[in-house]
């Protein structure tokens, strides 16, 4: 027999399998790929303008998805459990139940833990900054914030990240020390190196990892490293309760030395 005439691991030359079926055959026989999942959202605004707004504004935008819509606190934690967003679009202001106490219960519960809520605040409900990162929140978004901000938002947030972007989060804070508070919490860092500890302090002043390797001459991927490591070691869920811990820690003072 011939070397033309060999077949290579069961195909023969002409196209056909030993067992007879086509290259072509084999080539068209793949299940084809599910859709994407888009991401869910879970209104939570007791003005009804503002929230019908939100949804057509969701609804259009391909890739999101609104699952259920809250008037009250209280109706965002029963929708939370039953839809289990990945997103809790909440106003800080609500009847019947806070939209601060309506996070603490989402984000305490096992059915619900894994939405991510991102706060509608504005400059001058500077007092509930605190309070929001303590019950769980992931982030904080402006009243005033354009469309393109509201949906980048939604998306960040629903990829495990938080929306603490620092310009904002340095004013928030600023103003958040120099105004009268209840005393933070007071936490253990247990064993968070005297370098990750570094990194923690100027994650709760609002600095970007950019400007934590530059401020402590590390490269970006070292950075990223060392809050990987605080997030475990800390079993915060993301950038936001960091924050937390680092005002818990005394590693974050105000303008007048107050911790």
């Amino acid at each position: 027999m011939s070397t033309e005439d060999m077949s290579t691991d069961g195909m023969s030359t002409d196209g056909m399998s030993t067992d007879g079926m086509s290259i072509e055959d084999l080539s068209t026989d793949v299940a084809p790929h599910d859709p994407p999942r888009p991401v869910r959202v879970l209104l939570a605004e007791d003005q009804v303008l503002i929230r019908d707004s939100f949804k057509l504004l969701i609804d259009a935008t391909p890739g999101l998805a609104v699952v259920g819509e809250a008037g009250t606190g209280a109706e965002a934690v029963f929708l939370a459990r039953r839809h289990r967003p990945d997103v809790v679009l909440m106003d800080v202001r609500m009847p019947d139940m806070d939209g601060i106490e309506a996070t603490r219960r989402i984000c305490a519960d096992p059915v619900s833990a894994g939405a991510r809520v991102l706060i509608l605040t504005t400059f001058d409900l500077d007092e509930y900054v605190y309070a929001s990162l303590q019950a769980g929140a992931s982030g904080f978004l402006l009243k005033s914030a354009a469309a393109t901000e509201l949906l980048a938002a939604i998306r960040i947030v629903a990829s495990g990240e938080a929306l603490l972007a620092p310009t904002v989060t340095r004013r928030l804070i600023t103003e958040f020390l120099q105004g009268p508070r209840p005393a933070p919490a007071v936490r253990d860092l247990g064993d968070v190196t005297q370098r990750e500890r570094e990194v923690l302090a100027l994650v709760g002043r609002g600095m970007s990892n950019s400007e934590i390797a530059e401020h402590l001459h590390l490269t970006v991927g070292t950075v990223k490293t060392h809050i990987g490591r605080l997030l475990a070691k800390l079993q915060a869920r993301d950038r936001a309760q960091l924050v937390i811990a680092a005002y818990e820690g005394g590693l974050v003072a105000g303008q007048d030395g107050r911790r």
